[in-house]
């Protein structure tokens, strides 16, 4: 079907304006009772030369999960973007916040990884063998009151515990993130 001038000037002004191509099939139904497939339109917009604007926000450049990664690692990252947000799901699991993912400091971060001390007395030790169906990782972790736990990553990258040793415990909020951020150096270091 092909459109008048006057529509697509209209086209090309919806899509400036930040229309998605859905609300351009919508616009050319009410407006001009021009009846558009989905692709329809897609292909008109790329015959008129236009470009979409991208909805999605870019990434924060200063997310700390990004600081800490060692240059060498950071195309093995980028080729795995399922695990670059491990570290903010687990925080979410634990109820977390983006404004308290951050603790004061964490800007002035090394530029290469080195082995660091643990955080807040919280030690995290990494299976060399995952036996565990559905899990990519595992682990035992320590915190600062001397409790321990058995840690695991499942395939979709969300943390969890498959043991604790002591029943109902749940970590220190400080606890909490310095695992977090243990575990994710920990798995960083060996190539996750």
């Amino acid at each position: 079907m092909s459109l008048t001038p006057e529509q697509k000037a209209a086209v090309s002004s919806w899509i400036v304006a930040g229309d998605n191509l859905s609300a351009v099939q919508k616009k050319l139904r009410d407006q001009f009772q021009v009846s558009m497939t989905y692709m329809d339109v897609r292909f008109l917009v790329d015959d008129l030369n236009l470009t979409l604007k991208d909805p999605t926000p870019k990434a924060d450049v200063s997310d700390v999960t990004k600081a800490k990664v060692p240059p060498a690692a950071k195309p093995a990252a980028a080729a795995a973007p399922e695990k670059k947000g491990l570290l903010d799901k687990a925080k979410e699991k634990l109820g977390l916040g983006a404004k308290d993912a951050a603790a004061p400091g964490e800007e002035d971060l090394p530029a290469e990884e080195e082995e660091l001390p643990p955080v807040g007395g919280v030690t995290v030790d990494v299976d060399g063998i995952t036996l565990i169906p559905g899990a990519i990782a595992s682990g035992k972790v320590t915190f600062s009151d001397g409790v321990t736990g058995k840690w695991i990553v499942d395939n979709q990258g969300r943390p969890g515990f498959t043991e604790i040793s002591q029943p109902g415990y749940r970590p220190s909020r400080e606890d909490a993130e310095a695992f977090m951020q243990e575990l994710d150096a920990a798995l960083r270091q060996k190539g996750f």
